[in-house]
């Protein structure tokens, strides 16, 4: 059976709106209400949450072989308000790997409790250089902060804007599609839920369904290590992981290609269900890499470490510059859309 085609322009579309919605990590409902919203349309998937907020798509199909599922994270990094400074500057706390270097001067928005936005920015806290000299300072959460689009010059003014410890402060993303990239931040995971939410679209266009039961399970607490560590169901045999390939020196991987991991800071994936996956992309002419990523977790992992009984493997498209200013290609986000599909397929 051939692949069903990629809609390239509902992907970019999908991905780019998915992409534009803040949801670091503790506060990632809306990403996971926008991609609920979308599978619901299409009405062979019944659809439920975890009460972790975990988005479970179940496909159903008459087959005697035990279901699968595949899972990837609508999550992202972000930060929260740690300290409300005299100046009225915030300082933060980090959520997930965020590095902090990457966003000095990155435009915020800062999310009250009681539902409101207010901007900002992200500054070293000597940031003026006419006033200032030595410019060698860490860029650390000691020495960044938030200054507010807004008439605050103490912490008073500041809490009287409604501001409190804990309100969530997220990055923009800085999306912008071009001659076949795709840059943006968070990349890593929300690239992949497209790909699960384009193989869905491609196939049920194609009048074709998985050989067997499949569950997507799309999760909201990967970056802080547990996202998947519930809500996989006990009688799924198989666990793939679709999360974003490390592209770099000394990695195999690149942004043209999807990639097989076999192994991570974990340690190894699941030996058979990996010759399945290189067999099955051999068969179906999709260009894969395979690689080991040295500072990396999975979805899949915080599964097995919960207990999960599943054959387990990774795999998913190159993405440059991890946990910074990320980039893919359209070829790595086909192939790995492609991978899923046959995969389903077989």
């Amino acid at each position: 059976m051939s692949l069903p085609k990629i809609d390239e322009t509902y992907f970019t579309q999908f991905l780019v709106d998915l992409l534009n919605i803040p949801s670091p990590t503790g506060f990632a409902e809306p990403a996971v209400a926008f991609v609920e919203k979308e599978l619901s349309k299409y009405k062979q998937l019944q659809l439920s949450r975890t009460r972790k907020g975990a988005l479970i798509a179940k496909w159903e199909v008459k087959s005697d072989l035990p279901p699968v599922a595949l899972t990837a994270h609508a999550d992202t990094l972000g930060a929260v308000v740690k300290e409300i400074k005299g100046n009225g500057r915030l300082r933060l706390s980090r959520i997930g790997g965020i590095q902090w270097p990457t966003v000095e001067t990155e435009g915020v928005w800062v999310f009250t409790e009681k539902g409101e936005k207010i901007r900002g920015s992200v500054l070293i806290d000597v940031a003026s250089g006419h006033i200032h000299s030595g410019p060698d300072l860490p860029r650390d959460e000691k020495h960044l902060e938030v200054r507010l689009d807004a008439r605050t010059t103490s912490e008073e003014e500041t809490r009287a804007l409604g501001i409190n410890i804990g309100d969530c402060v997220a990055f923009d993303p800085r999306v912008e599609a071009t001659n076949g990239f795709i840059r943006s931040r968070f990349l890593d995971d929300k690239a992949c839920v497209a790909n699960l939410v384009a193989a869905i679209k491609s196939m049920t266009d194609a009048g074709q369904s998985p050989k067997r039961t499949v569950y997507f399970h799309i999760s909201n607490y990967e970056e802080v290590g547990h996202g998947a560590a519930a809500g996989i169901p006990d009688e799924v045999a198989e666990l793939v992981t679709v999360d974003m390939a490390v592209v770099g020196p000394g990695q195999e991987s690149d942004e043209f290609h999807a990639t097989l991991c076999v192994k991570d800071s974990g340690g190894p994936y699941h030996e058979g269900l990996n010759k399945k996956l290189r067999a099955i992309a051999e068969k179906h002419n999709i260009p894969y890499k395979t690689d080991v990523y040295p500072y990396y977790g999975s979805d899949g992992e915080a599964f097995w470490r919960a207990g999960g009984d599943v054959a387990l493997s990774l795999i998913g498209p190159g993405i440059d510059a991890s946990h910074n200013y990320e980039r893919a290609h359209m070829d790595g986000l086909n192939a790995t859309t492609n991978w899923v599909m046959a995969y389903l397929s077989e």
